[in-house]
């Protein structure tokens, strides 16, 4: 009886192998995760009382619970499956918890018909503490980001959408808070103009907490930022843990269903039918993927009297989001800036 135990042991674990690895090699949608702590995930960390010493509590909702359809980039660059704490070898100087990514991922694989997404890919990045000028181009936190997203499409997929929440940091200072917009902008440009992807969704979140006194200032950036495909969800009066900055196991299993009901309508198949999501920015361009389709027209801010662009022609890869290259090369000449506004 041992040894049948035995052998249907290995023929489980020989199984399970190659399952995993025709999974690892599917079409992956591949999403980074950026910002910091809020976004590396602190829900059910505390401080012991007695120690002192920030410990995570353990538990995992059901939302974010491991899914064989969910991976995440470990910090060897490896595809493994992905379990909570998703940036335990990320962030590793701090003490992760429960962040929104698997509750994103999990969520938009459950509203969509099993086998349409493929594998759902992750690519934490995100570092506690960090200020959007350790993001800017070129420096250390936004060289790991790029090297991340880069060796992600070594075993095929595509980079979906950025999910951001940052700017806890930025609260600290009236310059720091007053520079943000300008800041966070040229961070967005730059991560679409690296990744080659001028229309790449990004989903960022504004503030619930700040470490100072200027988190208006810095929501109010966040809120009014008016970008092509940008959508922002809004945390604030979302519950807290103790330390009153960083959310809560329960509002992160929140944040990361509202990202993913942000982010469903990219997907080709929601194109057609999807409703914009309610913004408190100025209107901008909801869907240029149609545009371009159709033929529409695309305007760019303050160009002047020439300021009407044809999209007629400008074709789009198989995912029906990305321009392909040549297109994308078009699209460059034309309007130079990714700043586009809706045109009639």
């Amino acid at each position: 009886m041992r040894w049948l135990l035995v052998v249907v042991g290995i023929l489980g674990w020989v199984i399970a192998r190659e399952t995993w690895g025709v999974r690892s090699q599917m079409e992956k949608k591949i999403f980074i995760l950026a910002g910091q702590s809020n976004m590396a995930g602190r829900g059910g960390v505390v401080n012991d009382t007695v120690t002192g010493i920030a410990r995570w509590d353990g538990v995992v909702p059901r939302e974010c619970r491991g899914n064989r359809w969910i991976v995440r980039l470990n910090a060897g660059l490896e595809w493994v499956e992905a379990q909570e704490p998703l940036h335990q070898d990320i962030d590793e100087t701090k003490t992760n918890g429960i962040g929104p990514g698997m509750a994103f991922g999990n969520r938009i694989l459950k509203k969509k018909k099993k086998g349409e997404l493929g594998v759902v890919g992750l690519v934490p990045c995100a570092i506690g503490g960090s200020n959007i000028s350790e993001w800017e181009r070129g420096k250390v936190l936004y060289n790991q980001m790029m090297r991340r997203a880069k060796a992600s499409l070594q075993q095929g997929g595509t980079i979906s959408a950025l999910l951001w929440y940052q700017g806890e940091s930025d609260t600290l200072t009236y310059h720091d808070a007053h520079a943000y917009a300008t800041r966070l902008r040229k961070f967005f440009s730059d991560v679409r103009d690296q990744l080659h992807s001028p229309l790449l969704p990004i989903i960022q979140v504004a503030l619930a907490s700040g470490s100072g006194p200027y988190i208006e200032t810095v929501r109010e950036a966040q809120l009014g930022m008016d970008l092509l495909n940008l959508r922002t969800v809004d945390a604030k009066g979302f519950p807290l843990e103790p330390d009153g900055l960083h959310l809560s196991t329960s509002a992160q299993v929140h944040l990361g269903h509202m990202m993913a009901d942000a982010f469903l309508p990219f997907l080709p198949t929601s194109l057609q039918s999807a409703a914009p999501l309610p913004s408190k920015a100025p209107p901008t361009v909801s869907n240029l993927e149609t545009a371009l389709l159709e033929g529409k027209y695309i305007e760019k801010v303050n160009w002047g009297s020439n300021c009407l662009t044809s999209t007629a022609g400008l074709r789009l890869k198989s995912d029906h989001l990305h321009l392909t290259t040549m297109s994308e090369v078009h699209l460059r000449i034309k309007l130079p800036q990714p700043y586009l506004s809706s045109s009639t």
